[in-house]
């Protein structure tokens, strides 16, 4: 059964509405959720793109995320090993999935993300997001063809422009469940 590539590519616009929300509010719990349900929505539209490097590492993604929600109550997901272990699934992805140098966008996207993600600063997300996440899956989603990808992205691009506007770069440094971002609140070890 071929499914319509207008459904294809309304999953994806779908999705596009789920990481606006997520920059503007300063909460990581709900930044990670709104994405958790954005990377959802696109890991179905890769793969009905047949583009499995991307729906496989936003697989993971949601799995990381969901980790995120639970960094604060969960002890063993401040560990320091836990980016490291993600990092080693989004390997074994890149070589499994191998469709050449595209196939490195989604994995430099999401590995560079989940290594700032275990930092727990909005300030530090927002910044990996806009000089390296981003803009590689923009090019990811060109190639592939995902439309609302390519939408999601560059709105995301303006959105942490927006939030930083909103919030100030000093006012990212704690997230607004009144976690403070250092050592001594929030160890990694």
């Amino acid at each position: 059964m071929t499914i319509s590539p207008i459904i294809v590519q309304g999953i994806g616009f779908i999705a596009v509405a789920a990481f606006i929300l997520s920059y503007q509010i300063k909460s990581n719990r709900w930044l990670f959720l709104l994405q958790l349900i954005g990377s959802a929505l696109f890991c179905l539209q890769f793969f009905l793109l047949d583009a499995f490097s991307g729906c496989l590492s936003l697989a993971v993604n949601i799995l990381r995320n969901a980790l995120m929600m639970k960094y604060n109550e969960w002890k063993w997901v401040r560990w320091k090993g836990c980016p490291f272990v993600i990092a080693v699934l989004f390997l074994g992805i890149l070589f499994l999935t191998w469709n050449g140098a595209v196939s490195l966008l989604a994995f430099i996207a999401s590995v560079s993300s989940t290594f700032v993600y275990w930092s727990n600063s909005p300030r530090n997300i927002r910044l990996i997001n806009l000089v390296c996440a981003s803009p590689c899956w923009l090019i990811y989603d060109i190639i592939v063809h995902s439309w609302g990808g390519l939408l999601s992205e560059a709105i995301t691009l303006i959105s942490i422009l927006i939030s930083i506007f909103r919030f100030g770069w000093k006012g990212l440094e704690s997230d607004s469940d009144g976690k403070q971002n250092n050592k001594t609140t929030m160890p990694l070890a």
